[in-house]
């Protein structure tokens, strides 16, 4: 089978030109069938060896930035994709090439959705970085325009592919019995916040990083949530400056009965010995699970580097024979199965349906979306009642009439329910 795959990249910072770039470098240099039966799927290797990927453009806000993404692309395959920038550098992208088959987002996540549907529009297939937006009613018009236009919407949500999720899901949590309650966390690095992104004030730590845990439990039971609780707080990030959230904290009740607590900040000090600490645990009624992500028993220090960690099954390299390097982990195998998908419905004709089970859904990152849109409002009241002097009294719920924010002090400021009504269609 011959053809080409020709990838867009808008956005090429901290993920995008690390992870993205890197991986479509690789695709580029040998296509997708190496990485196949990492991610189970090489019943397709043989049909799609043939198969060519070409990262025709690279955009990103600033000319600095995509010069920077264009050089570095160069270097590792000897191809110069096109560089663009500019406030909306996307539309450049689709005028210039008409026949793009895939827009990888990788923008900060608020602008997620206006170059997601931009690219829906001209049939263009998407994988876009978690979360796939953040509101609801957002994640509904990529979903109707996904499917109006028969393209798929990938999103990268690599926890699923750590292969001690894959365990846990495949394997332990049969065996510990049904879920009662458990905790989720991931610790972002204070330069995150302070430095490499500037848009901290747009977002929270919870909706950056908490994604990867609300969708990893629901991988797990494809169980969909019923309620939720958030706080924040708001104490490193003002003193340098920056009005916005150091930690979330969210519970979210589900269907099946279990009760899940995401725990997410974007203060922890450099001098942490790893990237980040993360890991999550689940409580059943035979047993439990532990997978700690920072910690995997891999250590190293060395003098004036201080102790150590690395977390080496996301993403890491594997020396070829000419020196180069190949770029493997789990942080790839979330855009494989993208990928994938995009390869079986346009060159073997599948439809939409037959292929969803293999990759993360627009559909099933709306319910990301849901949990992050609805813990958002119920965090903000809950922190403007906490500084009242009020308590954190604020709610949310789920079900077949949309999301409601339950709270008891809209009586106490003159409303005449505590009930209000976000969202009015079935989670």
């Amino acid at each position: 089978m011959d053809g080409t795959i020709k990838i867009a990249l808008i956005g090429a910072g901290m993920f995008g030109g690390d992870v993205h770039a890197r991986a479509y470098a690789d695709l580029q240099r040998a296509g997708i069938a190496p990485q196949l039966g990492r991610v189970g799927l090489d019943e397709w290797t043989r049909q799609f060896a043939g198969l060519t990927f070409e990262l025709v453009a690279v955009a990103t806000r600033s000319e600095k930035s995509a010069k920077l993404a264009q050089d570095n692309f160069r270097q590792w395959t000897g191809y110069t994709p096109k560089a663009y920038f500019g406030a909306t550098p996307w539309i450049d992208v689709l005028r210039d090439f008409p026949d793009l088959d895939v827009m990888a987002v990788a923008t900060p996540d608020n602008l997620h959705t206006e170059v997601v549907l931009a690219a829906l529009e001209r049939g263009v297939h998407v994988i876009t970085e978690k979360p796939m937006c953040l509101s609801i009613e957002e994640a509904d018009q990529i979903i109707e325009a996904a499917k109006r236009k028969n393209r798929v919407v990938a999103v990268d949500m690599h926890k699923r592919y750590d292969p001690d999720h894959l365990r846990i899901r495949d394997d332990i949590q049969n065996r510990i019995g049904a879920p009662l309650y458990g905790t989720a966390y991931l610790e972002e690095p204070l330069e995150v916040s302070l430095s490499t992104f500037k848009w901290a004030e747009q977002s929270d730590p919870f909706s950056y990083v908490g994604p990867h845990w609300t969708d990893l439990i629901y991988s797990y039971y494809k169980s969909k949530p019923v309620s939720l609780t958030a706080v924040g707080q708001k104490k490193r990030l003002i003193r340098s400056g920056i009005n916005a959230y150091d930690a979330v904290q969210v519970r979210v009740e589900f269907e099946n009965g279990m009760s899940i607590n995401f725990h997410n900040n974007w203060i922890t000090p450099k001098d942490f010995e790893g990237p980040v600490n993360q890991g999550h645990e689940i409580v059943g009624a035979d047993g439990k699970v532990e997978s700690d992500q920072q910690y995997r028993g891999f250590r190293f220090w060395s003098n004036g580097g201080g102790s150590r960690t690395s977390n080496n099954h996301f993403t890491r390299d594997v020396l070829r024979p000419d020196g180069s390097k190949v770029y493997v982990g789990y942080g790839v195998d979330s855009l494989t199965v993208g990928l994938a998908a995009i390869c079986r419905m346009k060159f073997l004709h599948e439809s939409r349906d037959a292929v969803a089970s293999i990759y993360p859904t627009a559909e099933e990152g709306r319910i990301t979306v849901a949990i992050v849109h609805a813990a958002a409002v119920v965090r903000d009241l809950n922190f403007k009642y906490l500084a009242e002097g009020k308590g954190a009294p604020v709610t949310a719920r789920f079900g077949p009439d949309g999301i409601t924010i339950v709270d008891p002090c809209r009586a106490a400021e003159g409303a005449d329910k505590v009930f209000h009504k976000i969202y009015h269609r079935p989670i």
